[in-house]
């Protein structure tokens, strides 16, 4: 079965790539993919378990003594499943919570604030403006409220959906370059921030060029063979029947800027979960948005209720989500992850190798297990011994190197990042349309952003 689990998230994954080709909504083959991998893994879990001498479970099993194969059921249903429910619920809470924040703003029209500012119609300048705001924005919120922010943007102001795919792809690469030189800009830098491996002030410092340049070269590439002018979408029939007072529209986004603003915030001093952050700053703007709407004037107040307004929220896209970290989750408990990263640490010596090669493999399935097994192959020392340790001290190279890597990788392919599959799912990007107009594109700024790393500090 530990081959067969395997075998099912290749077929899954395959299918979802060619969710054009065999029309089942790619939401509805993840769910199934991921529910498939644990119902496998219960079916075989002893054998898994002690075959594969999965890290967690020897842990789990020396802890409470119970080795034997019919305590192997107890830890995943009673411990595993448990466990990694509550990252993917947090996650999964934390999109539903942005996604709705964000319709709340935009059917408030306070995105028109924005928009009507932005004049140019040139592609180039355009792309440039997005892109930098991105780059910025993910880095003091995250890459994935960041990216569905933004492609909201671009739905106001593109109105041909090859130009909206376009710039979505760049907004994706752009948000994953400006979250990985935070600690708050990515799930992986947070991990690694909290769990002692970099600094705030440290990671910042190594990683803004790299970043930088792993969004300038795309961006550069483009502005050569990019050409033309875009158009605005025209505005929806009822647009003017929902007209909201110009105070109401900048109240609503200035308030839903906060709310996502101060995730982070309400991070660093709790150190609760990002997802309450999140729930808390949707909560209080629902509590505004219900008293206001009692004292307005506008025609027709349903319509801007945020109960109303959760019927816009994408479902099928937070399922989608759901089932991709189900199936991860699934490997991760297998131990399959665990072997990748054994594999690594054996075969490759080189630590800017294994760094590098993490990066492809977040292309292809979540970087937050990878980062998390790479955090447990290697410890942070406490003595300089070695010369060779010093890469995993503080702020070692290994470490901040391994969050560029997780971080920037994942945009080779769109299913590769949080940022991604938002982007796929808000704007239905197809998978290939994104290999081959987007793809390139991210692989030379990756290698570009490593490249400069490895001259500054290899």
């Amino acid at each position: 079965m530990f081959y067969a689990m395997v075998v099912v998230f290749v077929v899954g994954y395959g299918l979802i790539v060619f969710e054009h080709v065999n029309k089942i909504d790619k939401a509805a083959t993840a769910l199934f993919t991921g529910a498939l991998l644990w119902t496998l893994l219960v079916i075989d879990a002893p054998s898994i378990m002690h075959l594969h001498l999965n890290s967690n479970w020897m842990e789990y099993s020396s802890e409470f003594g119970m080795g034997g194969p019919e305590h192997v059921m107890d830890f995943i249903t009673q411990h595993a499943v448990i466990e990694h429910l509550g990252d993917v619920a947090s996650i999964i809470f934390f999109l539903l919570g942005a996604m709705t924040i964000v319709e709340v703003i935009d059917r408030y029209q306070g995105f028109r604030i924005i928009t009507d500012r932005i004049h140019t119609t040139n592609r180039i300048k355009l792309l440039w403006i997005i892109s930098i705001l991105t780059f910025f924005i993910s880095a003091v919120l995250d890459n994935l409220t960041t990216t569905i922010v933004m492609i909201a943007l671009l739905q106001k102001l593109l109105s041909k959906q090859d130009n909206r795919w376009l710039f979505s792809g760049m907004v994706v690469i752009a948000a994953n370059a400006g979250g990985a030189w935070s600690p708050m800009g990515d799930v992986t830098t947070i991990m690694l921030w909290i769990g002692g491996q970099i600094t705030a002030a440290g990671i910042v410092k190594t990683l803004i060029l790299p970043s930088l340049i792993t969004m300038l070269v795309p961006l550069g590439i483009l502005s050569v063979v990019m050409k033309g002018a875009t158009n605005r979408p025209l505005l929806e029939a009822d647009e003017s029947a929902e007209f909201v007072p110009f105070n109401d529209r900048l109240v609503i986004l200035i308030l839903g800027i906060m709310a996502l603003v101060a995730v982070p915030v309400f991070k660093g001093l709790t150190q609760l979960p990002p997802f309450l952050g999140m729930l808390f700053g949707l909560g209080a703007l629902w509590m505004y948005t219900d008293s206001r709407l009692k004292r307005t004037n506008v025609l027709d107040k349903r319509k801007l209720s945020i109960v109303k307004i959760l019927e816009r929220v994408d479902v099928a896209s937070i399922l989608f989500f759901l089932g991709i970290l189900l199936a991860v989750a699934a490997l991760q408990t297998a131990g399959h992850l665990n072997l990748v990263a054994q594999w690594l640490d054996n075969n490759v010596s080189n630590i800017y190798g294994i760094n590098i090669i993490i990066g492809f493999l977040s292309a292809v399935v979540d970087n937050v297990p990878l980062v998390a097994a790479s955090m447990g192959m290697y410890e942070v020392p406490q003595v300089a011994d070695m010369a060779t340790m010093s890469h995993f001290f503080v702020d070692g190279n290994f470490w901040s190197f391994l969050a560029y890597c997780s971080g920037t990788g994942g945009s080779v392919l769109i299913i590769g990042s949080a940022a991604g599959v938002a982007a796929m799912s808000m704007e239905g990007i197809p998978f290939f349309w994104y290999v081959k107009r987007i793809s390139l594109l991210a692989l030379i700024g990756y290698l570009a952003g490593a490249g400069t790393y490895l001259l500054m500090f290899a």
